[in-house]
């Protein structure tokens, strides 16, 4: 008997086009986008509408948006009257899951990469933030980019906050 692989525990869901009409929105979507942002996803499926096919907006089998509720209203802006889904068949607890875990923003953006690989208007135009001072022609830097932590420490008395701070300054 064949040993299973992770393919073969993943069961491959179905994409299907259909009428924009059918698929209803998520109230409970944690995540919006607005103004500016929101026009620039509307123009990004107008300019690259391959993108749809790629990444299309996930359902539940009710036709309920589980993931892609910004795109999908962006579609309906661009004026669409079809969109690819794909349906999952998840476990309420899944689809939970899968609402806030497709909304995680994972990662953090290489500025010097973007600065050497990429045209800053361009990544502007798709919706990228750019740092004030990253320019596209490859000259230094107008200035660093440097994150700002904070840090809590607690103390249990006056005599334990200054051992604390020699140790860390």
């Amino acid at each position: 008997m064949k040993k299973k692989t992770n393919a073969d525990l993943i069961k491959q869901p179905k994409t299907e086009l259909v009428d924009i009409s059918q698929i209803k929105k998520n109230p409970d979507n944690p995540r919006t986008i607005k103004d500016e942002k929101f026009k620039l996803l509307v123009k990004s499926l107008q300019q690259f509408p391959e993108m749809m096919e790629l990444r299309p907006v996930v359902v539940n089998k009710d036709m309920m948006i589980l993931g892609g509720n910004m795109r999908y209203e962006a579609a309906i802006s661009a004026g669409w009257k079809q969109i690819p889904v794909t349906i999952a068949e998840l476990t309420p607890d899944q689809e939970k899951e899968f609402i806030i875990k497709d909304n995680v923003s994972g990662g953090e953006w290489d500025y010097d990469k973007l600065n050497e690989d990429w045209d800053v208007e361009t990544l502007e135009d798709w919706g990228v933030d750019i740092p004030k001072g990253l320019n596209d022609a490859g000259e230094e830097k107008k200035q660093e980019y440097k994150q700002r932590f904070e840090v809590v420490v607690e103390c249990s008395g006056e005599q334990d906050q200054n051992n604390k701070r020699r140790k860390v300054f």
